[in-house]
């Protein structure tokens, strides 16, 4: 069965021996044909290999009609023997991920029933779609018995049943397949159908960590990491926490708590900052008693501040209040506002004049300009 596709007769297999059948230049390089392959063609969600025939780059593989194009970057001569060469490292990774999924959706199928709708390796993680909800705590169970499947070192069998022995075997597939059907089979953990390629046991795969996990077409979509990637994942984070606990002063394995005290501590400061900033609101305001027209230049306020304070001087001036903030190299925001007048007309008028925009209400105008200092008080002067 599959004769010639030695990645099936043996998934470690990095060098082999082969003779070019076939060579012909197209739009996507050159397509090479083989009387036999280590190369996985893309398939199954799962990426094909690269490498070389001997020295010739192999940047794609296809399976087209039972037979495996390879696409190189150059010409390979018919009747030529070549060496070929997987890179190694990229397909022991794929074989990580697609096994630490089949070890998972092997254990959601047989706690929920739920299919594999939708499956993906990219270059970061990997994606693997269900067609039905998991709650967080049993996903977390999942993950546990996953990797406890993982560390038993269980081996991970593939093979072709005969037509008469198919229809005996229970094997996780999403539709009815005809003879013949390839079987990917963990004892305990997962019997399906598939075309990929997989370390020989478990125990190759290291590691399987679920990243995340979200609502996707009335099902979810899970992110995930095995192997090599999960230990750079975990790696990565580890690096990030032993920064944060670092700057906070806590031990690793504590620094949850002591941001959620720094959180504490922050919004209390802000409650005090917030309740001084009104009283200095009521003093600036209190200077511009009666003024009628009221012009403020106040550093350092947002755009919440900059209306708290146009309000307050509006409630008191008698007339209209324009409270800016910023510089003449960033520009400025700006609120007018108003408790009797309608200030949207001198608004549209200010952003016109002094290259800005901006929009509101009768009672206040805000938005922003990029003009001077001194060309603002210019414009309100006239």
């Amino acid at each position: 069965m599959e004769q010639g596709k030695l990645y099936y007769q043996d998934c470690h297999l990095k060098t082999f021996q082969a003779t070019v059948l076939a060579c012909e230049h197209t739009e996507k390089g050159y397509e090479v044909l083989l009387d036999q392959t280590a190369f996985y063609p893309e398939g199954g969600g799962q990426a094909c290999d690269t490498g070389t025939l001997d020295a010739v780059r192999v940047l794609d593989v296809r399976e087209r009609q039972e037979q495996v194009v390879h696409y190189c970057d150059g010409p390979l001569t018919v009747g030529q023997r070549v060496t070929g060469t997987i890179d190694w490292d990229r397909r022991f990774d794929l074989m990580q991920q697609h096994t630490g999924e089949h070890l998972l959706s092997g254990l959601i199928h047989d706690r929920f029933g739920y299919h594999n709708s939708g499956f993906h390796v990219g270059a970061q993680v990997m994606e693997v779609d269900f067609d039905g909800p998991i709650d967080p705590q049993a996903l977390s169970e999942l993950e546990q018995q996953a990797n406890a499947l993982v560390w038993a070192n269980l081996p991970v069998n593939c093979f072709y049943p005969s037509p008469e022995e198919l229809p005996t075997i229970g094997y996780r597939t999403k539709r009815e397949l005809p003879w013949p059907v390839r079987i990917v089979q963990i004892p305990g953990g997962d019997t399906c159908a598939c075309c990929g390629v997989h370390v020989g046991s478990t125990g190759e795969v290291g590691l399987i960590k679920i990243l995340s996990c979200v609502k996707f077409h009335g099902g979810v979509r899970l992110e995930m990491v095995c192997g090599s990637r999960a230990y750079r994942y975990i790696r990565d984070v580890f690096d990030q926490n032993r920064k944060v606990s670092q700057l906070l002063s806590a031990k690793v394995l504590e620094t949850a708590t002591a941001v959620e005290k720094l959180q504490q501590s922050f919004h209390a400061e802000k409650f005090r900052a917030t309740g001084l900033e009104k009283q200095v609101f009521d003093a600036i305001a209190e200077s511009y008693r009666d003024a009628g027209f009221a012009l403020c230049f106040q550093p350092g306020l947002d755009g919440g501040s900059v209306r708290e304070l146009a309000n307050r001087i509006a409630s008191v001036c008698g007339g209209i209040a324009a409270v800016l903030s910023g510089s003449d190299e960033e520009g400025y925001s700006i609120c007018l506002a108003s408790t009797g007048e309608d200030v949207r007309p001198l608004g549209q008028a200010t952003v016109q004049a002094l290259n800005g925009r901006g929009g509101g209400k009768p009672g206040a105008f805000q938005g922003t300009l990029r003009a001077t200092k001194g060309e603002i008080e210019t414009f309100f002067k006239q």
